[in-house]
């Protein structure tokens, strides 16, 4: 019997409070650059190009692609921010999931609001795809939001039995 490995990427959609962030950031340098001008005269340009250059970098965080990896039975979830710097946001066995279904099934509400804190890696749209699961996850009972592919359900269901996976139809 072979290994398991599967791995999808989600790009997160630009939400309005990132397009606010944005907005906030450029209107910072702009400042930045007027007080600094009306100070220090000598150092204005200097001092604009190096806020600049932070709210550039800055902008780049909110870039954000969600990665999730299924090896054998194991499901990671990375988050990749503007294509440069990786960080794991979950990684745990999916034997422990008490249950996953469609986000948005009525007959499992009940159980997804009884957890102590929710997640959302997904990419802010809800679609067919779009699935959560409730698991134990350091001390505590954690709904995760994703949205994996046919291939990547497929996979999840070959570990998660039929009693604890309920698909979208």
């Amino acid at each position: 019997m072979g290994d398991v490995f599967k791995e999808q990427i989600v790009k997160r959609k630009p939400t309005t409070i990132d397009m606010l962030k944005k907005v906030g950031l450029i209107v910072a340098v702009v400042i930045v650059f007027f007080v600094s001008f009306m100070f220090l005269q000598t150092f204005a340009l200097f001092i604009t190009i190096a806020a600049g250059f932070g709210a550039y970098v800055l902008m780049g965080m909110l870039n954000i692609e969600y990665e999730y990896i299924f090896t054998n039975g194991d499901l990671d979830i990375d988050a990749i921010y503007n294509r440069t710097r990786r960080k794991r946001m979950f990684t745990g066995s999916v034997k422990e999931f008490e249950i996953m279904a469609h986000v948005d099934d009525v007959n499992h509400i009940h159980d997804f609001d009884s957890a102590n804190e929710t997640k959302n890696y997904a990419s802010g749209v809800t679609t067919n795809e779009t699935y959560a699961f409730l698991t134990p996850y350091k001390g505590k009972r954690l709904k995760i939001i994703f949205e994996p592919n046919e291939m990547m359900v497929k996979a999840i269901s070959t570990v998660l039995t039929p009693r604890k996976l309920f698909k979208k139809l």
